[in-house]
């Protein structure tokens, strides 16, 4: 059976896995897996593939997995059709069942006993081989029809014919499609703002935007200009440290929030205390605070710093005012305590070891003279369950809770904000970016160490904007050990970003079926694809979907073949639809009436000029002054396509009668973008049949640089460049108002 040659093995191994054979980049070019690349993959998989002795041990122990395991780690289910069955699998030395009993129960998600089921004798024996000697069988169980959405915990106990053996799995039974509301279905077509929330400027903030900002914006968004949505970039945790640790797509942690948020001067312990009052009234503090306020870029440390001090002050008075008895074992004596509590609670030992991590990261920096990460720790502490861990949380609880305070402040702040949402009537309110993965080094990569690859990154392949391909620093999430969890982390990080808003964009959607994984040390060329179980991921996105009632949208850009974007259609996933990309065949812009109805359509992106950049080639500009072209040629191809595409759009608009008047056809002519040539185009895109249009506000106030430009760290001001008005200038700004009335138009809120 394992004759081969060793090769042979290393492929038989890799597709048993999901590492493709070849791959086809966005020029059509065909790229081949090589072998070590198959070597390496499958080593960061924890397959032991060294030789060819390693190589038939770890295809035999796949092939007969499920046989050892007794089932499948996971089973799903659709809501409305044929339950279908399960297999069991386990030893049976005497032919037939020979006495085979297996009783197996489900339970629910609060431990609720659903069924109980008791099958055997006379099981039919489906299928059957011999392990080591020993004799297996394969006995095929019907699920019960009409189970509710949910998980459900299934335990089996096997006694008979030589067994006696116990197997669980994890059951997903979920809807066939993502939630979506009735108003998309019936014709109407929402509009909304988009931010980057860190970028707001107020009167009142520490130098970054915060929730109270947020708040305002959409208070002036719903109310007053009638958006469906506020469309926001990744909350997750940062370590907010430049230049390496500020980007909201490589955070820290995707379960928590990013503290630097919290608007304190609302944190009710920030007026109870005469320490925090003589705080924030020094002038030396007022004057760090002013500084950091006018700053051209947000400053992280400066800010994190400020808000850190003053938060220290307001714990200890939540502390002392809100809580009986001595560390560890305090009970809370007031409401807000017990508000505190039931979070903590709520959020349970995944809230618990993301302190922990923080209050671990800081002492081992105080410890030590240079940074470290957690791979450099002592052994103890580098797994979230050992003795010294538990000493070390019952020594530095007090710090430990003092960083559970922070992720409550951040919760509860932006749950007001969700609350404004539904009081000014916005139908989706907030539209959160989920990022694809974490930093190896974070809390999430000390936190899910089971299930991450982390002798391996993921990028993309080479294309034209990147011709020796991405290497994105973010260590895959193994589908081997993902699937054998159930999913555990990946149901986590839903349920926590859905809880604050009415829908999320998923980045690089395409990593639910597959992913390019670059080994570590390798350049991104020797990358290829590793694919993902889309069929249980895609069920637990729908069902998490539908519990929530928020809708899904699947960043799709790039490589992203048809069979996806089919798929992702029938689930009822949202496609992400730019401007820029939308082209027909001869590359001519689409039509409006092209564009998909189950989509969100917008101008451009974070990791694209603004609109004003890109009509006046400022990123071309950019990447000349960074170097990043290869020869002064491919400059002025890009210049000369760059016209082509101006031209292009001009063309679209004046089919559509949205030229302005006065604009000619010739971009050589039209230097700028003009507020009614920005008008235009988001009157194009409103045109369209999109269920959603967002409007990002650096493209209406005319922003030139882009949020990031990929391929660089600190070469380029990303991620941390401030808006240049203020949102006080913002709510009064003429600009905004006219674009709504024009919006409103075409997309009214009914």
């Amino acid at each position: 059976m394992y004759d081969q040659s060793e090769s042979d093995l290393l492929r038989k191994l890799a597709d048993r896995t999901g590492i493709v054979a070849d791959y086809y980049d966005i020029a059509g070019t065909q790229h081949v897996t090589t072998d070590e690349t198959r070597r390496a993959i499958l080593t960061a998989m924890n397959l032991r593939v060294a030789n060819r002795e390693e190589l038939i041990a770890e295809l035999e122990a796949w092939d007969n997995r499920w046989w050892l395991r007794g089932c499948e780690p996971v089973h799903v289910l659709r809501l409305g059709r044929d339950a279908g069955t399960w297999s069991w699998y386990g030893p049976c030395e005497k032919s037939g069942d020979s006495g085979l009993h297996i009783r197996w129960s489900l339970y629910a998600e609060n431990g609720e006993t659903q069924c109980k089921r008791a099958d055997g004798p006379g099981l039919r024996v489906e299928e059957s081989r011999t392990i080591q000697g020993h004799r297996f069988v394969r006995i095929a169980l019907a699920f019960p029809q009409g189970l509710p959405l949910g998980y459900y915990s299934v335990k089996a106990h096997a006694k008979g014919g030589g067994t006696n053996t116990e197997s669980t799995f994890r059951l997903i039974v979920a809807p066939e499609r993502c939630y979506i509301p009735d108003e998309p279905q019936r014709g109407v077509r929402w509009w909304g703002v988009a931010l980057q929330l860190y970028s707001l400027r107020s009167h009142h903030n520490w130098g970054v935007g915060d929730f109270r900002d947020l708040a305002a914006v959409i208070e002036w968004a719903g109310k007053r200009l009638g958006a469906a949505v506020v469309g926001l970039n990744p909350l997750h945790a940062l370590k907010n440290a430049k230049p390496y640790h500020i980007s909201p797509y490589s955070p820290s942690s995707r379960l928590f929030l990013n503290d630097l948020y919290i608007d304190v001067t609302q944190v009710p312990e920030c007026w109870m205390g005469s320490d925090v009052q003589s705080r924030l009234a020094d002038p030396s503090f007022r004057a760090r605070i002013e500084a950091a306020r006018r700053c051209e870029f947000v400053d992280y440390d400066a800010v994190k710093s400020t808000k850190r001090e003053v938060l220290e002050l307001c714990y200890r008075i939540f502390l002392r005012e809100n809580f009986d008895g001595v560390e560890p074992e305090l009970k809370p004596k007031t409401d807000r305590g017990r508000s505190f509590h039931c979070f903590t609670e709520r959020e349970g030992e995944s809230l618990v070891h993301y302190a922990l991590f923080q209050a671990l990261e800081e002492e081992r920096q105080s410890a030590s003279s240079t940074s470290t990460v957690w791979e450099d720790w002592p052994e103890a502490y580098r797994t979230r369950r050992s003795d010294a861990l538990e000493e070390f949380r019952r020594r530095q609880m007090p710090r430990v809770r003092f960083f559970q305070y922070l992720q409550w402040l951040a919760a509860e702040q932006l749950l007001e904000a969700v609350k404004k949402t539904h009081e000014a009537g916005m139908p989706i309110g907030l539209y959160h970016d989920f990022a694809l993965g974490s930093e190896r080094y974070g809390v999430d990569g000390w936190l899910n160490q089971d299930v991450l690859a982390f002798k391996a990154d993921c990028g993309a392949p080479p294309d034209a904007f990147a011709p020796e391909g991405q290497n994105w620093g973010i260590s895959p999430l193994d589908p081997l050990r993902l699937r054998a969890s159930g999913y555990r982390y990946f149901i986590e990080l839903l349920r926590n970003i859905l809880r604050y808003g009415g829908a999320i964009r998923i980045d690089h959607v395409m990593a639910l079926f597959r992913l390019f994984w670059i080994p570590r040390g390798l350049p991104p060329a020797m990358g290829t694809y590793v694919h993902y179980r889309d069929d249980e991921l895609l069920a637990i996105v729908a069902l998490e979907s539908v519990r929530t009632k928020a809708v899904v949208i699947g960043e799709d850009l790039g490589t992203v073949p048809d069979w996806v974007r089919d798929r992702l259609g029938t689930a009822g996933v949202f496609s992400y639809r730019v401007f820029y990309f939308e082209r027909e065949c001869s590359g001519d812009w689409k039509p409006p009436a092209h564009y998909p109805a189950q989509s969100l359509a917008v101008v451009t992106t974070h990791d694209l000029p603004t609109l004003g950049g890109y009509w006046e080639g400022v990123d071309i500009e950019t990447r000349s002054a960074l170097g990043l072209f290869p020869s002064e040629e491919d400059q002025n191809m890009m210049w000369a396509e760059r016209h082509r595409e101006k031209a292009g759009i001009l063309a679209a608009l004046k089919s559509e009668g949205l030229l302005p008047s006065g604009v000619p056809d010739d971009p050589t002519q039209v230097p700028m973008m003009t507020t009614e040539l920005m008008e235009g185009v988001h009157q194009y895109l409103a045109r369209t049949p999109a269920s959603i249009v967002l409007a990002n506000i650096e493209d209406v106030i005319g922003t030139r640089c882009q949020t990031n430009f990929p391929g660089t760290v600190d070469q380029h001001p990303n991620w941390c460049r401030k808006l240049s008005l203020t949102v006080e200038d913002l709510v009064q700004d003429s600009r905004f108002e006219r674009l709504a009335s024009l919006l409103r138009l075409t997309r009214p809120l009914v």
